[in-house]
């Protein structure tokens, strides 16, 4: 069993911006494990994380892959979120490397067909448009989880920009 990142050095403070590791994270936590000896195997040179909030999910991807030889890129809209990112990655001896931005979308060009594994949990919870505009403009903890309609906006636009 590997075990789940420290992220105690969260304040209470952090987690009113930044999205707090909870049940949809644990279970990305679990199906990467599940899927961790065919993830080594691959040796992957590019981990990109898109909305990487705390750095939950990257340092774990990190405690299964290495630290030596694989890039871990972390997106994330909301400064804070880049800011616990980077702790989470020195807390746990991960080197993370967060990128305030707009999904991956500075980023594109220069990845394009070189990311070998593409990290993201969405903002899944449906909403007004109206709602998730705002969310992802405020750069606020509502841009987590305000999903737009069905859920899909965010997801939608993610796939909308990235190559396969």
């Amino acid at each position: 069993m590997i075990p789940t990142p420290d992220f105690s050095h969260l304040t209470d403070k952090d987690k009113l911006y930044v999205y707090d590791p909870a049940e949809d994270t644990f279970l990305f936590l679990d199906a990467l494990e599940q899927d961790a000896e065919d993830l080594k195997s691959q040796k992957p040179l590019i981990c990109l994380e898109i909305g990487s909030g705390s750095g939950c999910v990257s340092a774990f991807i990190g405690s299964i892959l290495g630290s030596t030889n694989t890039l871990y890129l972390c997106t994330d809209i909301n400064n804070r979120a880049s800011d616990c990112t980077h702790r989470t990655g020195l807390c746990n001896k991960i080197p993370l490397d967060p990128i305030t931005c707009d999904l991956a979308r500075p980023l594109l060009k220069r990845l394009q067909h070189s990311v070998d594994i593409i990290l993201f949990n969405p903002p899944y919870v449906p909403t007004e448009s109206e709602e998730v505009s705002f969310a992802q403009s405020g750069r606020s903890i509502s841009g987590s989880w305000a999903g737009g309609i069905n859920g899909m906006e965010v997801t939608n636009r993610l796939l909308g920009d990235i190559e396969v």
